[in-house]
């Protein structure tokens, strides 16, 4: 009886068990079912890619799926834990508007929200990749949910907007990678909490500001990439980075000097923005340093003896600055150093001998400098005589001008008082005389007060400029008719490229032009007011003011059609399209006029993009808008149409619908059209429609001087400089690219026509020496 209880008893353990055992395996198979379902979901959210075409078929557990170089699928204690998914949606288009596109991105039924909130089932991920997927939309904060993740990689996609705050709240990041996207605000700051971060790619976006100075608490930081982005400012001293290897910004607009580098970087990659000043001494120092490149830049002086005989050296180039001076002659090249790029620089006297081309299979490139040396196409003459002085002028220049700004404050300050009085009475009367029977208009300006007090980047002349000027002047429609005799057809000088131009003269004999437009009988008239009230404030030398307006049956019955009056002031000596049209040997312009008026023009625009808030873009750009005034000064017309063209544009006709219909992705870019005024500048005038079959048939001919001759204006070669023709050329090409993303900014053309427009006044004045 004993034997058979224990017997019993035995059986019952056996039977719990067995039960336990049971219950345990489907525990777990629940637990994979759950995660195997969730991959399920997100295969049909990326709308079955082809990498994951092998789960349709695969019976087995997920997380012993084999991987690929497409598919990689891998578990923890049977949970997933990296997930890693590279698609094949390569083709990336310039720019993107935040709506699907077919054959690029992930369809219009795609929810880049309800993804994320599936993906985060995923709680144990440590590692996702998802790649070239055409996953588009706003990166959402959900993202934060995976508090494990480790490497996080979205790169060729199409995010857009601001990269999420909320990620920095994921503390266990190692590497967070988001290339190759369309993220367009404001480079984030908040990076000095994620203090694991050892990689950090950010670049080709359109990310604007400055560089984030929080990555400088990182003391993990190994890699850096935030090139291809529209970065601005100076950068800080990285040498608390002690770990830093890979600093790569190139192609953004970074400025000052080159920043102080911690002593163990491996590779930093400067190229292809506005750095100035020298190259630091402290550089050769650097016995780490296997790859440095500063191309492309405005850096000057005689680069460091030290930077060459780098231990560790095996890529250096500096080419295309201002580097000047003579190397040492104890210069020496360090055992690795293989490639060499010194062109495009001023540099002169004799080359080291290690920088000449030997048997050790170093390449070096010292072409257009002022060496010593009969190969690689040395510059001659007054290029070179500039090199050895034009630094120490301009360092003598700037004291100058420091001296004279300082007296001339204080000059100013002095007579203020006295002035003050006579100022205002002669303000009161310019108004009185010049702009007659004038109606105040009391609506409010287009931008705010607060906006333009706290804006970062408006300088100090525009805001006192803004809060000073007066609102926008309101005439009466009488006042016009009296101006323009009734708007008499004999007043009448054509049409421009939108509306009919009259010529009107008012009581004091000033001359005006007055633009008149249909409006739409939608419109806000209110709103109108207030963006006429914003382009009256758009005040620069090389502008066309607008003095004022009239809305003509704004307050009449439906039936009527208002009408939209503008007046400018008048521009006397016709347009620059005309005058390159001119031949004569005594009327035509020659080559440093044009440069200076497509200075003018170029500032105008610079203005217009930086120099005001909102910024003013899409303003018309072509040689018939630029006006020149009796001194030759150039005068932009036609700016900031597009602020008010939804207002008028509803009543063209079919045809002039039918053809604005059209995608206008070059035609909206100012920096595209100013090439074109580049290019007719240096060709003579060609018609627009013409104008982009012409450059692509006729780009080769600029790379040689029978081409040129073939082409370029006679009258431009006749008066130009080999060298600043060169110069207006290559600006020229980058302005026409047919890739916008490669377009050079505002700032970086004036510059250029700046530097063209010095080589040729060096040239001149040393012709008229001879």
């Amino acid at each position: 009886m004993f034997q058979f209880g224990n017997s019993m008893r035995y059986f019952h353990f056996h039977l719990l068990f067995l039960s336990w055992f049971l219950l345990f395996i489907s525990n777990t198979h629940e637990l994979e079912q759950d995660q195997s379902q969730t991959l399920l979901q997100l295969r049909a959210y990326l709308e079955f890619p082809s990498s994951l075409q092998i789960m349709e078929n695969y019976n087995n557990d997920l997380c012993y799926l084999p991987s690929s170089s497409n598919l990689s699928i891998k578990c923890e204690d049977n949970s997933i834990t990296e997930l890693k998914i590279f698609g094949e949606k390569f083709l990336k288009p310039s720019s993107f508007n935040g709506f699907a596109i077919p054959n690029q991105t992930l369809s219009m039924n795609f929810s880049i929200d309800s993804f994320f909130i599936t993906l985060t089932k995923l709680k144990t991920l440590k590692v996702l990749s998802l790649v070239s997927l055409g996953i588009w939309g706003k990166l959402p904060n959900k993202i934060q949910s995976l508090t494990f993740l480790q490497v996080f990689d979205m790169s060729s996609n199409f995010l857009f907007g601001t990269i999420p705050p909320k990620i920095s709240t994921m503390v266990k990041l190692q590497s967070l990678t988001l290339d190759e996207n369309y993220f367009n605000t404001t480079m984030p700051n908040w990076f000095d909490s994620l203090f694991n971060l050892s990689i950090l790619s950010l670049k080709k976006n359109h990310l604007k500001g400055s560089f984030p100075t929080s990555l400088c608490k990182i003391k993990t930081l190994k890699v850096i990439s935030l090139s291809q982005n529209e970065l601005s400012g100076g950068l800080p001293s990285l040498t608390t980075l002690n770990g830093l290897h890979v600093l790569d910004l190139r192609e953004n607009r970074f400025e000052f000097e080159l920043p102080v580098l911690p002593k163990f970087v491996v590779t930093v990659l400067l190229s292809n923005n506005s750095f100035s000043g020298e190259i630091p001494k402290k550089f050769g120092e650097l016995n780490h340093l296997q790859h440095l490149d500063l191309s492309s830049n405005h850096l000057k002086g005689t680069p460091p003896s030290t930077l060459f005989s780098l231990s560790n050296l095996s890529y250096l180039n500096l080419a295309n600055n201002v580097l000047s001076g003579e190397f040492s002659d104890k210069l020496h090249c360090g055992g690795k150093l293989g490639y060499v790029d010194i062109s495009s620089n001023k540099l002169s006297g004799l080359l080291p001998s290690c920088l000449v081309n030997s048997s050790n299979g170093r390449v070096v490139r010292y072409g257009r400098n002022c060496l010593s040396v009969d190969s690689q196409n040395q510059q001659r003459g007054s290029y070179c005589k500039e090199s050895g002085l034009g630094w120490m002028k301009l360092k003598e220049w700037k004291v100058v001008a420091i001296v004279a700004i300082i007296v001339g404050f204080l000059l100013a300050v002095l007579v203020f008082g006295v002035f003050l009085c006579k100022k205002c009475r002669l303000m009161k009367k310019t108004r009185k005389d010049v702009l007659p029977k004038i109606v105040q208009d009391k609506s409010k300006t287009g931008v705010s007060s607060e906006v333009l007090a706290n804006a970062r980047f408006i300088s100090q002349a525009v805001k006192l400029g803004t809060q000073t000027t007066p609102t926008c002047r309101q005439f009466s429609i009488q006042d016009l008719k009296e101006v323009t005799k009734n708007f008499n057809l004999s007043t009448c000088i054509g049409d421009g490229s939108i509306g009919k131009l009259y010529k009107g003269k008012l009581e004091n004999g000033t001359y005006v032009v007055i633009r008149s437009l249909v409006l739409s009988k939608k419109c806000s008239i209110q709103s109108l007011k207030a963006k006429l009230d914003y382009l009256s404030k758009l005040q620069h030398p090389n502008l066309v003011s607008l003095l004022g307006y009239c809305i003509d049956g704004g307050e009449r019955d439906d039936s009527s059609i208002p009408k939209l009056h503008l007046m400018y002031e008048y521009v006397p000596n016709g347009d620059y399209h005309t005058h390159l049209s001119e031949y004569s040997a005594v009327k035509a312009l020659k080559w440093p006029d044009r440069l200076a008026i497509l200075i003018g023009v170029a500032k105008a625009v610079h203005f217009l993009h930086t120099g005001v808030i909102p910024g003013c873009f899409s303003n018309q750009l072509k040689t018939k808008s630029v006006l020149l005034d009796e001194h030759c000064i150039p005068k932009l017309s036609d700016y900031g149409i597009s602020i008010i063209r939804e207002d008028i544009e509803k009543f063209e006709t079919k045809s002039e619908k039918k053809s604005k219909s059209c995608p206008k992705t070059k035609m909206d870019n100012d920096v595209y059209n100013f090439g074109f005024i580049l290019l007719e500048s240096l060709v003579g005038p060609i018609t627009r429609d013409k104008g982009e079959t012409f450059f692509i048939n006729e780009k080769a001919s600029f790379g040689s001087q029978d081409g040129r001759r073939k082409i370029v204006d006679p009258i431009v070669l006749t008066t130009c400089s080999q060298e600043s023709l060169s110069i207006a050329i290559s600006i020229t090409t980058k302005c026409i690219s047919q890739d916008s993303s490669s377009r050079p900014s505002f700032e970086d053309v004036l510059w250029n026509l700046q530097y063209a427009a010095q080589v040729q006044a060096t040239s001149d004045a040393d012709q008229k020496s001879d």
